[in-house]
């Protein structure tokens, strides 16, 4: 078992000092449950790392946009890592500070450009000739400036899911060392913007640290070459992309991430951008459930929870691997199974091939669901989307209502 947020004391399973058949009696089930202490232990000790460096770290809003949690940190001095306008609005209504938003993504609309210079965010992460232009024009039209960095794609390999690596060629995610030179040239001739930085993302749950060390190298080189032409570069964004353990992996400690980064950059007048998301989150997070039924077969085993792919997606969609246990005393034989939801898909699934002894009723945990779990759950089979809860010391809060039916057609109209 990877380490969890769940203690076992007595028979009976609590998050910090809650029990979760209190949680449950209150909130039911299906239902995300977050430890505000885990949130807090693992921002600050990433935090402690960079104390005697020029640094902000920018929290990944898309790994978990709860504005609860981004208030959270918002008060111990985080900035954020935004890739849309909701997830602006998102830190703003959770008291975020836009001077501390970087805004990256492939894909930024007029509108989301326009929200963001009016709130004067520090930066633009640009990642294409057109998107640069489409700044330009829109400061020139609101009579401001808009501070850029241009996100190079250093084509290294971060040895993840290739659906959640952005640093390669073949990614649509940045811009090439040559074309990134191209730009800087052409900004610098733009007059309502300001180049203030470099930026790259390589990827997320990274286990290894050379890829991170690897990209650094380049964008340095890059800084250097830039330099020598005049183009100044005041901060380096290094993105983010530390993995977690989720089964086996073995990713690298905080500490050995900021040794490896202070190594490369103690000597350099740059100010230092992380990009945070899953390292911060991703532990602080399970999903509770409870089987509906229990189905044999000649091939297979299934147990059939009030929880599925529409709720967490990571395994469908990347056959993500997430422990499940179960909370409830069981007497039954410990059999494999495959954990199912209720959606009409055969890729509906939690778990496959679990050896778990489980009955009717039975609370089971998924585990490490903090990050990309909520923020990629969906209505589909018009499924109401779960609670979220989190858990100060000995008090739980509800801080995202259960969807209803109202909810679910919500703005929906017959024709007249």
């Amino acid at each position: 078992m990877t380490e969890s947020i769940l203690k076992k004391n007595d028979g009976k399973f609590s998050i910090e000092n809650v029990l979760v058949e209190d949680i449950i009696k209150k909130f039911s089930t299906p239902s995300y449950v977050y430890s505000k202490k885990i949130i807090l232990d693992n921002y600050l000790n990433f935090k402690k790392q960079f104390e005697d460096m020029n640094h902000l770290i920018c929290f990944a809003v898309k790994s978990n946009p709860n504005i609860a949690i981004l208030n959270l940190l918002v008060n111990n001095g985080a900035g954020f890592d935004i890739v849309s306008g909701g997830e602006l609005q998102r830190v703003i209504s959770a008291k975020g500070d836009p001077k501390k938003v970087v805004f990256s993504g492939v894909g930024k609309s007029q509108e989301d450009i326009e929200l963001a210079i009016k709130h004067d965010i520090l930066t633009f992460n640009v990642e294409s000739e057109a998107e640069l232009y489409r700044i330009q024009n829109t400061a020139k039209k609101l009579n401001k400036k808009a501070s850029i960095s241009i996100r190079v794609n250093p084509d290294v390999d971060p040895k993840t899911h290739p659906y959640i690596s952005t640093g390669l060629k073949n990614n649509k995610f940045g811009i090439d060392e040559q074309n990134a030179i191209s730009m800087y040239k052409i900004a610098k001739e733009l007059d309502a913007i300001e180049i203030k930085g470099i930026d790259c993302h390589i990827g997320s749950q990274i286990t290894e640290l050379q890829p991170f060390e690897d990209s650094i190298k380049k964008l340095l080189a890059l800084i250097d070459y830039l330099k020598s032409i005049d183009i100044l570069i005041e901060h380096i964004d290094i993105g983010g992309g530390i993995g977690i353990q989720y089964s086996e992996e073995t990713p690298p400690t905080f500490a050995d991430y900021g040794k490896t980064v202070k190594n490369i950059l103690k000597e350099r007048d740059l100010k230092i951008i992380f990009e945070p998301g899953r390292a911060l989150i991703g532990k602080a997070g399970i999903l509770l459930t409870e089987v509906e039924y229990i189905k044999n077969s000649s091939e297979k085993n299934f147990l059939i929870v009030n929880a599925a792919m529409n709720d967490l997606m990571r395994p469908s969609l990347y056959e993500a691997f997430h422990e499940i246990i179960n909370l409830s005393p069981s007497d039954s034989e410990k059999k494999n199974y495959d954990i199912v939801g209720p959606v009409c898909e055969t890729g509906d699934f939690l778990g496959k091939d679990r050896l778990i002894s489980a009955e009717e009723n039975n609370i089971l945990a998924v585990l490490d669901v903090g990050a990309y779990g909520m923020s990629m759950s969906s209505n589909y089979n018009s499924r109401p989307k779960a609670a979220e809860i989190l858990v100060d010391d000995n008090k739980f809060y509800l801080i995202r209502n259960r969807e209803n039916f109202a909810d679910l057609i919500n703005g929906e109209q017959l024709l007249p």
